[in-house]
């Protein structure tokens, strides 16, 4: 009999629907029934292209005996982090203070109104002798402590619900604090945590770092950095071994692009295998940038197959974007992607098997569990050949009669946005307009489905449909700031276009506003006020997560705005909003890339040009040829003007001849 649950939009929620768990959806109803009933609420987070989601849930939801302890014991409330990141990022900072590994599956154990005292991520069935209490014993557990020691329960929920509330504030500074030194120092601390052999940021498991890595390339481009061999020559060898040992390794795909979400060792070898649409969307933009630093034909080669597999995997015919693909099929996890030696045999040529195993990694023993072969590259500097790429792609043809990946086909308003900058981006670095016309449909498609009348945006358009009755605070800033990203560049596509795109930008800033900004101190609350929770817990996060952290986000907006439009307002708001990040450069800048990002490009000064429409096309040819700077180009309404004219900053403006003259004044 199905639960609660089978009625829901949410794939991720409707996967768990005809389990004997009775689970609910996250609603004042599951609350109000706790309360009532004086049970523990049991909160498992998760999201439909999770590989350790699908583990937990074959092994114990589907369980009637575990089931029954669920519903004997606890309300249990299902819910989709794709859906309601306010309570999936609310519960994954509280697991922290737990000193617990915080992740997919989330599962937080709360008192009747929902604050927690204590939770993890994935419970095996079973003990496997790995230290991890056995999901029914765990369970068994917190039930009887609730029972007898219902008090001290009480006391950590309500320590724990302290914490959460005044890490809302208690970094933030004053104005006169900020000093553009602590970018220098961030960029040191960063590049110090780098893992010089086989790149990234951290010990496994390794995720990719687009924020950390674009920060590095913005400060790469200041004056500060040039003048500094050391560090400059530091930030070129952490960016270039991360990307590139990324963009060799199993983390990527080397068959059919798209990188997948993370990699379980040191060497991005071994990846779970779920792929999501705000990886490939921030790397598309952070290799699009690389390149225009490095000039490197891997980068270039992932950029264009990963647009490739968007197109062809990830794009709705009616428009938007899907959110990610599954990590698991029937046959397992990953189990799509590997290839056997007779795979390859069956369909290449003797003479074509040898240039593609000369290509990748592929020999009898195989390179994965059980014999399976995952392609990866062996020459890192080797250049793919035409012949290269014409084997893969009938490698990739042979996959495809495979069973595919389901996909989770809600379209989900920050990710999508993410990708508009990623494509104008990519569309500047390879000096491609068709990828900025994609970018600028998408926009129109989100502009068409998402937005209403009154500036009021949906968070979610499920497969169903339906529209979201939620927005957050990412869904304004995050879409604001790629307005603007496309408001630098659309000009050269639709000329007098940039204008419209700024005006929305504002729009929606302002409307955010109204929503969501604390009036009393600095910082923007990630949701609109509501009461589907009695124990009101309205968060504020300062830190990247998966996504830039919409706090971050907002530095850029405030800046561009500033400089587009030289209205105060929005000098006002960008100052107010760096105190929140003076401490945190200080203490965690490894956590605030794209915060730093921001607040480097407005240091080293917001460009913006107006030229003649038909001198764009050699401007942005000699733009793509030269490291990235932010600039934002429009065309001239009076077409008879023939002038260039340049302003870097507030301060400098001028006329230039042409772009050669441009270039020289950007970089000198």
């Amino acid at each position: 009999m199905p639960n609660q649950l089978s009625d829901q939009s949410s794939l991720y929620l409707q996967q768990h629907a005809d389990q004997p768990v009775n689970w609910m959806p996250w609603s004042v109803e599951a609350f109000t029934l706790a309360i009532k009933l004086d049970k523990p609420i049991l909160i498992s987070i998760g999201y439909s292209a999770c590989h350790w989601c699908h583990v937990m849930s074959e092994e114990s939801f589907e369980d009637s005996y575990i089931a029954s302890i669920m519903n004997r014991h606890f309300v249990c409330i299902k819910v989709d982090r794709e859906e309601r990141p306010d309570v999936d990022q609310t519960y994954l900072e509280a697991i922290h203070m737990f000193n617990q590994t915080a992740g997919w599956p989330l599962n937080v154990f709360c008192l009747p109104d929902g604050r927690p005292f204590w939770g993890g991520t994935f419970f095996p069935k079973e003990d496997q002798g790995q230290g991890i209490v056995p999901w029914p014993q765990l369970l068994m557990r917190i039930a009887d402590h609730y029972k007898r020691e219902k008090g001290e329960l009480e006391e950590n929920a309500s320590n724990v619900v302290s914490n959460l509330l005044h890490a809302n504030n208690g970094l933030s500074s004053g104005e006169n604090e900020w000093s553009n030194e602590l970018l220098l120092h961030s960029a040191k601390a960063i590049c110090d945590s780098h893992d010089d052999q086989d790149g990234g940021f951290t010990p496994a498991p390794k995720f990719p770092s687009p924020m950390k890595i674009d920060f590095l390339l913005a400060i790469r481009e200041s004056q500060a950095v040039r003048l500094n061999k050391t560090l400059a020559q530091k930030i070129d060898f952490s960016v270039q071994t991360t990307l590139t040992q990324m963009g060799n390794g199993g983390i990527y795909d080397q068959i059919g692009g798209g990188f997948f979400r993370y990699s379980v060792d040191t060497q991005w070898l071994v990846p779970h295998f779920e792929k999501m649409l705000y990886d490939n969307a921030l790397l598309l933009s952070t290799y699009s940038k690389a390149h225009q630093r490095f000039d490197s034909s891997l980068f270039k080669e992932i950029v264009f197959q990963s647009i490739d597999w968007l197109l062809s995997d990830m794009k709705n015919k009616s428009g938007g974007f899907w959110c990610s693909v599954n990590a698991d099929t029937d046959e397992g996890e990953g189990q799509f992607y590997f290839l056997e030696l007779s795979d390859v045999a069956e369909v290449l040529e003797p003479d074509e098997s040898k240039v593609f195993y000369n290509h990748y990694e592929m020999s009898n023993a195989g390179n994965f569990a059980e014999g399976k072969l995952l392609p990866i590259k062996i020459h890192k500097e080797e250049r793919e050949t035409d012949n290269c790429k014409e084997y893969k792609n009938k490698i990739l043809s042979y996959r495809n009669n495979r069973i595919l990946p389901s996909r989770d086909k809600k379209k989900i308003t920050t990710w999508n946005a993410l990708l508009i900058r990623g494509l104008v981006d990519a569309s500047r670095a390879f000096n491609r307009k068709d990828w900025l016309q994609l970018a600028i449909e998408l926009n129109e498609w989100m502009t068409e489905n998402l937005l209403s009348g009154n500036n009021e945006i949906s968070s979610i358009l499920f497969e169903n449909n339906q529209l979201s009755q939620l927005s957050f605070l990412d869904d304004y800033a995050l879409w604001a700031e790629s307005l603007l990203g496309l408001s630098s560049l659309s000009d050269w596509a639709e000329p007098g276009s940039s204008i419209q795109y700024i005006e929305l930008a504002e729009k929606i800033t302002l409307s955010m506003i109204e929503r969501f900004k604390d009036k009393q101190t600095c910082g923007f609350y990630f949701s609109e006020k509501r009461n589907d929770n009695p124990a009101q817990i309205r968060k504020k996060f300062w830190y990247d997560n998966a996504t830039p952290s919409a706090n971050s986000s907002l530095l850029r907006v405030f800046s561009t705005l500033y400089h587009l439009t030289k209205k105060e307002i929005w000098l006002r708001e960008f100052r107010e909003a760096q105190t929140g990040y003076t401490t945190l450069c200080k203490q965690a800048p490894q956590g605030i890339g794209h915060a730093l990002s921001s607040m480097t490009e407005e240091a080293v000064g917001i460009s913006s040009l107006s030229c003649p429409s038909n001198q764009i096309q050699k401007i942005v040819k000699k733009l793509s040829q030269n490291p990235y700077r932010p600039i934002h180009i429009s065309s001239h309404t009076d077409i008879s003007r023939t002038s260039i004219n340049l302003r870097i900053g507030q301060n400098f403006e001028e006329e230039i001849k042409d772009s050669d003259q441009l270039i020289e004044k950007l970089y000198s």
